[in-house]
């Protein structure tokens, strides 16, 4: 069982936190472009994975060896390199560098860990400088420290969610628009949200200042 990280290709880390995550993974996956900025701050990653448009033909040749190429244009190079670490025994997975960059391709990987989390059985979350993406997909309770803002976002407009151990109930909030249960905060040391069907939910920490 391993930890794994994968690297897509936005805003490389820049916090000690996430930083730390990078240098203590078991396996590190590269997503296409990604392998360069992580070869410049002097990690070689275990693979790279995509369809290998926008990686150097240099380092294509240096690297081949480590390179599983996908030309298919159904899943971008993220989803590619996720399919590869589920078949590595994962014991947790953690993406980073899925944020910053394009909006559009930040608001995509985002939304693409809903899909990832019912696909394995091991945790899954996307870190970034600021806080964690989690998702869950049913009523959860979870640990956190009191204090903590926390974001919810739902897709599913006939989706209700009561919540204990927030500082800002959501039972009555209607989910048709992103911005309705973010910038909430804890009140206790876990809280649960209980979810009225299974539905695809994000949660975002965000680190404390």
């Amino acid at each position: 069982m391993k930890h794994i990280v994968i690297l897509a290709n936005g805003q490389f880390p820049s916090s000690r936190v996430v930083r730390d995550i990078l240098n203590n993974a078991d396996v590190i996956i590269c997503c296409d472009e990604a392998t360069e900025k992580l070869i410049k701050f002097g990690i070689v990653p275990t693979f790279i994975a995509g369809d290998m448009d926008s990686l150097s033909p240099e380092i294509q040749k240096k690297y081949r060896s480590l390179i599983f190429k996908s030309e298919c244009q159904e899943t971008n190079d993220l989803t590619k390199a996720f399919n590869l670490a589920k078949t590595l025994s994962p014991s947790e997975i953690d993406i980073l560098g899925a944020t910053g960059g394009r909006e559009d391709h930040t608001l995509g990987n985002i939304s693409l860990l809903l899909d990832y989390a019912k696909s394995v059985a091991c945790p899954v979350k996307m870190v970034t400088d600021y806080g964690k993406f989690i998702a869950i997909h049913d009523t959860a309770t979870l640990s956190c420290p009191v204090g903590r803002q926390i974001s919810i976002f739902a897709f599913d407009n006939s989706l209700k969610i009561k919540s204990a151990g927030l500082k800002y109930p959501t039972d009555n909030v209607i989910f048709d628009s992103l911005w309705k249960a973010s910038l909430n905060e804890t009140s206790q040391e876990s809280f649960t949200l209980t979810l009225s069907h299974p539905c695809g939910v994000l949660l975002f920490f965000a680190n404390r200042k």
